[in-house]
C-alpha cells in the first residue's frame, strides 16, 4: 500500500464530505512530482492522464480541420482551397478522429483509470506492458503526424486502393505506418483489459456483479484481439504494395482492389463498436447514478455488449453493396446489419425503463447522457436505411452516409466522453467543476451537433456527394447551415476545455462520492491513493443498489 497520511478504510468515512486527512503525497497525483515519475510511471490512472492529454492534442487538430472543411463548404464554387488541399484537410481530419482520438478514447482514458477500481484491483496486469502501450500509440502518431508536417496525405481516410498504391503523389506510407503502430497499442490495451478482468477481481466480484462499464470494455477488448490484427495485417500489405508492387491489391500486378475493401471493413466495422460499446458502457454508469434507480435489466445489457461485439463480425459486406459482390451476398449482409439493430435497441431500451420513474437529477452527466441516447436512437435509425439494399444503392457515398456516420461515431463516442468526463472528474482530480458551466456546455454541443449534421441527412438524399468541395448552388443553403451549427459546436467543445483546466486549481474539493453513485471505484478518496485500496475491497451483492428499483421487481429498498 501507499505511503500516506490516511490511517482508516474509506467505508468509515462519509462519503459526501472531502477527506482533510488526505494530504499531498497520499494521493496518486501527489505521489510524486517529477516528470520522470509520469513517463516512467506504471501507476494505470496516470497512464490513463497521458492518454488524455494525448487524445486531447489530437481531438483539437481533427477539430480545426475539420472547421476548415466547413469553411471550405460554405461556397459552391470551391475557391476557399485547392483541391489538393481540401483532400488533405478531409484526410488529416477522418485519420486524427478515428485512428488517433474516436478508438482510444474512453478505452484508453477511462478504461485504463477505471477497470481496476472498478473491479477492486490494485492495478491492470501487466503495468509495465500499460505504460508501453502509451510509446506504442506516441509512436504511431509522430510517424502519422510527420507525413501531414511533410505535405500531408490524400487519400481519406480509408486509404482505399488503388488511389493510396498506384495514384497518390502524397505521403501515404508515414501515415499508413503510423495507423499500423497504433493498431498494436489498441492489441496490448485489450489484452491488458481481458486478463485484468479475469484474474483481478476482487472477492465477491462475479461476472454478474461487474459493472456494464466493465463488460462493454470486456466486450470491446475481444474486437482489439481478433479484428485489429486484420487491419494490421491489410496496411503492412497496402504498404508493401505501394513501395514494392508485390500485386495484392494493383491490377497492374495482378491484385484486386477490392480485397482491400474487405480487409479493411472486416476490421472496421466491428471498430465501429469499438468505439461505440465503451461510450454504452459509460452511459449505463451514468444513467442509474442520476436516476437513482437500478439499472433496468442487467443481465440483458450485459449480454447486449457481448452481442453486439459478436455479431459486428458479419457485417462488413453492407460497405460493399454497390461494389460488384454477389446478390445473394448483399441480401446476407442487409439481414445480418439489420440484426446488428437487436442489441443496440436493448440497451437502449433499458436506459429509457431505468429513467422511468426515476428520481432525476439532471446534472451536466445525465445531460450528456440523454443527449447520447437521442442522437444515438437516431443515427441506429438512419443505420438501417443504410442497410436496405434499394436505399443504399441511392445514397451511397453521399452526404447521407457522412451525417449517419457522424451521428453514431461523435454522437455515440464524443458525448459519452464528454459525460463520463464530467461523471468522474472530481474521482479524477479531486476538484468539482462549475456546474453551471458544464450544462451550458452540454447544450450548445446537443444543438450545434444537430444543426451541423442533421442538414447533411437532406444533402445525401438529394445527391451531394461526400468528399467534393464543389457542389450546385442549389445546395449552398444546407451547407451554410451546417457550417454555421459547427461554429455552435466549436464553442460548446471549447467551454470544457476551459473550465475544467480551471477547476483543477481553483475548483471546490470534491468529495469522494459527489454523486451518490454506486460501484466500488466511489468508495475510495477523490483522487483515489496511488494503489487504490486501503483495506482489501469487497464487492457489493447487487450491482446497481440503488434506492429505486427497477419496476421489473416491483419493489423498492434503501
Amino acid at each position: 500500500m501507499t505511503s500516506g497520511t490516511i490511517t482508516d478504510g474509506p467505508a468509515l468515512r462519509d462519503p459526501h464530505t472531502p477527506d482533510s486527512r488526505i494530504g499531498h503525497g497520499a494521493d496518486y497525483l501527489h505521489a510524486e512530482h517529477t516528470l520522470r515519475s509520469w513517463f516512467f510511471t506504471t501507476d494505470h490512472k496516470r497512464i490513463a492522464l497521458l492518454y488524455l492529454a494525448s487524445i486531447t492534442a489530437f481531438f483539437v487538430i481533427g477539430a480545426v480541420t475539420a472547421g476548415l472543411v466547413r469553411l471550405a463548404l460554405v461556397v459552391p464554387d470551391g475557391q476557399v482551397f485547392t483541391n489538393d488541399t481540401y483532400n488533405k484537410l478531409f484526410t488529416i481530419h477522418g485519420v486524427v478522429m478515428v485512428w488517433f482520438f474516436l478508438i482510444p478514447s474512453i478505452p484508453a482514458t477511462f478504461g485504463n483509470f477505471l477497470i481496476p477500481l472498478m473491479i477492486g484491483a490494485r492495478d491492470l496486469a501487466f503495468p509495465k506492458l500499460n505504460l508501453a502501450s502509451w510509446y506504442v500509440f506516441m509512436t504511431g502518431a509522430l510517424f502519422t503526424l510527420a507525413s501531414v508536417v511533410l505535405g500531408g496525405v490524400d487519400t481519406g481516410w480509408t486509404f482505399y486502393t488503388p488511389l493510396s498504391t498506384a495514384f497518390s503523389n502524397t505521403w501515404v506510407v508515414p501515415a499508413l505506418i503510423g495507423v499500423t503502430i497504433v493498431g498494436f497499442s489498441s492489441i496490448l490495451t485489450g489484452l491488458n483489459f481481458v486478463v485484468t478482468i479475469h484474474t483481478m477481481r476482487a472477492p465477491g466480484m462475479t461476472w454478474f456483479r461487474l459493472p456494464i462499464f466493465v463488460w462493454t470494455h470486456y466486450a470491446t477488448s475481444l474486437i482489439f484481439l481478433l479484428a485489429t490484427p486484420v487491419i494490421t495485417v491489410a496496411l503492412i500489405l497496402l504498404i508493401a504494395e505501394r513501395a514494392f508492387h508485390i500485386g495484392v491489391f494493383d491490377p497492374a500486378y495482378g491484385g484486386d482492389p477490392v480485397l482491400f475493401q474487405h480487409l479493411f471493413w472486416f476490421y472496421s466495422h466491428p471498430a465501429v463498436y469499438i468505439m461505440v460499446l465503451p461510450g454504452m458502457g459509460v452511459i449505463s454508469e451514468i444513467v442509474p447514478a442520476f436516476a437513482q434507480k437500478k439499472l433496468f435489466g442487467y443481465k440483458f445489457v450485459a449480454y447486449a455488449a457481448i452481442g453486439l461485439a459478436s455479431v459486428t463480425f458479419f457485417v462488413w459486406g453492407h460497405h460493399m453493396f454497390v461494389n460488384g459482390q454477389s446478390d445473394f451476398a448483399s441480401v446476407a449482409f442487409s439481414v445480418l446489419s439489420f440484426a446488428v439493430a437487436v442489441p443496440s435497441a436493448v440497451k437502449v431500451y433499458n436506459w429509457t425503463a431505468t429513467i422511468h420513474k426515476g428520481s432525476l437529477k439532471l446534472d451536466t452527466p445525465m445531460l450528456y447522457a440523454m443527449g447520447y441516447i437521442g442522437l444515438f436512437v437516431l443515427g441506429g435509425l438512419t443505420g438501417l436505411y443504410l442497410a436496405t439494399l434499394a436505399i443504399n444503392q441511392h445514397v451511397h457515398a453521399t452526404y447521407f452516409v457522412v451525417a449517419h456516420f457522424h451521428y453514431i461515431m461523435v454522437g455515440g463516442t464524443v458525448l459519452a466522453f464528454l459525460g463520463g468526463l464530467h461523471f468522474w472528474w472530481p474521482k479524477i482530480t479531486g476538484r468539482m467543476y462549475i456546474e453551471a458551466w458544464g450544462r451550458i456546455s452540454a447544450f450548445l454541443i446537443f444543438i450545434g451537433f444537430n444543426v451541423t449534421f442533421f442538414p447533411q441527412f437532406i444533402l445525401g438524399y438529394l445527391g451531394m456527394p461526400r468528399r467534393y468541395h464543389v457542389y450546385p448552388p442549389e445546395f449552398q443553403f444546407l451547407n451554410i447551415l451546417s457550417s454555421a451549427g459547427s461554429t455552435i459546436l466549436a464553442v460548446g467543445y471549447l467551454f470544457p476545455m476551459v473550465y475544467l483546466v480551471y477547476s483543477i486549481w481553483f475548483g471546490k474539493r470534491a468529495p469522494a462520492n459527489p454523486w451518490d453513485a454506486k460501484g466500488l471505484e466511489w468508495t475510495v478518496p477523490s483522487p483515489p491513493p496511488a494503489h487504490n485500496f486501503l483495506t482489501e475491497p469487497v464487492a457489493p451483492k447487487v450491482p446497481y443498489d440503488y434506492p429505486l428499483q427497477a419496476r421489473e421487481t416491483g419493489r423498492q429498498h434503501s
